[in-house]
């Protein structure tokens, strides 16, 4: 297929691109004038036009995100329910790790094997390590023996572990698909804490042999098996929230989709011919491999004329999250180097508008927090230099003209800006309850309730957040190196110390900030009480976040009816965990040559 080829859009995804921008700026303005009109009344400074400038883009950014989430509310048209014939595509699961618990990947690849047979598919699964320590890949071996013994005999099962291990994730999945992805039609990518029953993969293949310019399908993966409060947040967000959101980000990308790098098909064809990533001069953050991959391999293929498209409604896709804030906290600088990194990629040639508008949000994604940042501190010097007001501008006035405190503009951009927030989640919340959606997560009252507790509890996190977020765009812009850190998976709750030693220095942000202004400019304190309390209290926001709940809250529909290849995976990995049952030995040699045709 012939490069720089891409798929136009269509009407309708014109249409709703011009809506949403169109609101966006709407918006934009709106603030704009408001924060304008307040320098107004003491006189215009510099700090104002900083202001200007800052407001612009900051709310411009939140309105966006609202308009995404607006366009995802009206219905789907032919949503895909019910069983689909089975294909004669030769289909392979790849499953890519390096450093994972072993005993909780491979009890997943069983209980996904036992699903796939169950919806008759004849699927080859792959794990590609990268496992580098002798210990570590003992483990694994030892590991995949269970797998083998657990499945029968697992002769579709394959384990290989690598000695280059040049380019991580994504370079171990091309080096699949350069050496032995001739073999197959489509490849399933995943990570090593993915589950995705054999239904959800029968549509995906389908949805591939329908459509032979598909050249990538993204499914929504939902979060499981969360445990802290925190974390049930995040999976109650995700399973709540995130389906509307996903149909407006199809809406709005139309054929040049997204791609997160697991839970997702591909064409191999059209990733061998288009995904070939370069390694980008220059040393890290800046050059080297690069690191947000997924948004790569999504243009290049879009690119390349292929279609990339992600798809809500199908169900049996799962994931887990980060348990505690810090865990989070220091996945996010992984994806912030990556995202900055597109940087260098804006300019690529052959690329679709829209696949460069993408990067352009990856990237502002992270310095919006230091666009708010620099808003907050401009706030404060422009209302500390201010000039000292005239009461008495005319020279024959008898009575004094004091000037606006402005707190009528103040208000009303501090609830424009809350409204950005939490509109969306409410029309979700309102939509669901109309569609009797919300009776999956508890009823009407019981979403209702975990909304109202998820906005709260964000709202108090987002400084903190912010300061994460802030400190880690600024170590890349600095040519700090954050390297690709192991993901932590099952973490268990920090204490207060644990998470004093990690923000610390956000506390001491939080009374600095909160004793400058209180010095300074004693009229903004109330305004900059809820950005300086949290920071303030951020070891024990995130230790009472990371603690351990019930399901009296943020409860998802995994838990009121617990899907057949969770209730799998659990019982093995349970079962495997207290050694049970034992495996006999088999070989763990990579690949057989004869797997790859000639």
């Amino acid at each position: 297929m012939n490069n720089r080829s891409h798929i136009p859009p269509d009407r309708a995804t014109v249409r709703v691109r011009a809506l949403a921008i169109g609101f966006a700026a709407a918006a934009a303005i709106g603030a704009t004038v408001l924060v304008a009109d307040a320098g107004l009344q003491d006189g215009f400074q510099i700090w104002d036009a900083f202001r200007i400038c800052l407001i612009l883009l900051t709310t411009g950014w939140l309105a966006w995100g609202a308009a995404l989430s607006l366009t995802g509310l009206w219905p789907v048209r032919g949503a895909r329910n019910g069983t689909v014939k089975l294909s004669s595509s030769s289909t392979v699961v790849l499953v890519p790790i390096c450093n994972e618990d072993p005993v909780a990947t491979f009890a997943r690849i069983a209980a996904m094997d036992g699903s796939i047979r169950e919806a008759g598919l004849d699927l080859d699964i792959v794990i590609l390590s990268d496992t580098r320590s002798v210990d570590g890949q003992a483990a694994e071996q030892a590991a995949f023996r269970m797998l083998i013994a657990e499945t029968q005999g697992g002769g579709h099962i394959y384990y290989r572990n690598r000695t280059d291990n040049r380019g991580r994730k994504a370079g171990n999945v091309e080096d699949f698909i350069r050496t032995s992805g001739g073999a197959y039609d489509y490849a399933v990518t995943l990570d090593a804490d993915s589950l995705v029953s054999g239904s959800a993969l029968a549509h995906m293949i389908a949805r591939m042999d329908e459509d032979p310019k598909l050249g990538l399908l993204q499914t929504l993966p939902k979060i499981i098996g969360a445990r802290s409060f925190f974390g049930r947040a995040m999976q109650f967000s995700s399973s709540f929230h995130g389906p509307v959101f996903t149909r407006g980000l199809e809406r709005m990308q139309g054929a040049t989709g997204p791609y997160w790098g697991h839970n997702a098909i591909v064409r191999v064809s059209a990733f061998a011919q288009s995904c070939g990533l370069p390694e980008l001069p220059g040393k890290a953050p800046f050059g080297g491999h690069i690191l947000s991959h997924d948004y790569v391999e999504a243009a290049l293929l879009a690119r390349g004329g292929w279609r990339v498209t992600a798809d809500a409604t199908i169900g049996g896709s799962y994931e887990e999250g980060p348990e505690n804030v810090l865990s989070y906290a220091k996945r996010d600088r992984r994806w912030c180097q990556g995202n900055l990194q597109h940087m260098r990629l804006l300019r690529a040639p052959g690329l679709a508008g829209w696949s460069r508008f993408v990067f352009v949000q990856g990237i502002f994604a992270y310095l919006v927090s230091l666009l708010w940042a620099a808003f907050l501190v401009t706030t404060v010097a422009g209302t500390v230099l201010a000039p000292e007001p005239d009461y008495f501008p005319d020279v024959y006035q008898l009575f004094p003209a004091f000037p606006s405190d402005r707190s009528r503009e103040i208000t009303a951009l501090a609830l424009g800006i809350v409204g950005l927030l939490i509109m969306p989640k409410f029309a979700i919340l309102l939509k669901s309850a109309i569609t009797r959606r919300a009776r999956a997560f508890g009823g009407a009252v019981r979403a209702l309730g975990s909304v109202v507790v998820e906005i709260l509890l964000t709202s108090m996190l987002a400084p903190v957040m912010l300061l994460f977020q802030t400190r880690a765009v600024l170590q890349v812009l600095l040519g700090q190196d954050g390297g690709w850190p192991a993901n932590a998976r099952g973490e268990g709750a920090l204490s207060v110390t644990e998470a004093a030693r990690a923000s610390g220095w956000i506390v001491l942000t939080g009374f600095v900030a909160l004793g400058a202004t209180a010095q300074l400019a004693p009229a903004l304190l109330p305004w900059l009480l809820p950005v300086t309390l949290p920071m303030i209290g951020a070891p024990f926001l995130i230790s009472w976040s990371s603690q351990p709940v019930g399901q009296s809250v943020f409860r998802v529909p995994e838990e009121i009816d617990l899907p057949p290849l969770v209730a799998a995976y659990r019982e093995i990995h349970q079962r495997w965990k207290q050694g049970i049952r034992t495996a006999r030995p088999v070989s763990s040699e990579p690949m057989e040559a004869a797997r790859v045709p000639a």
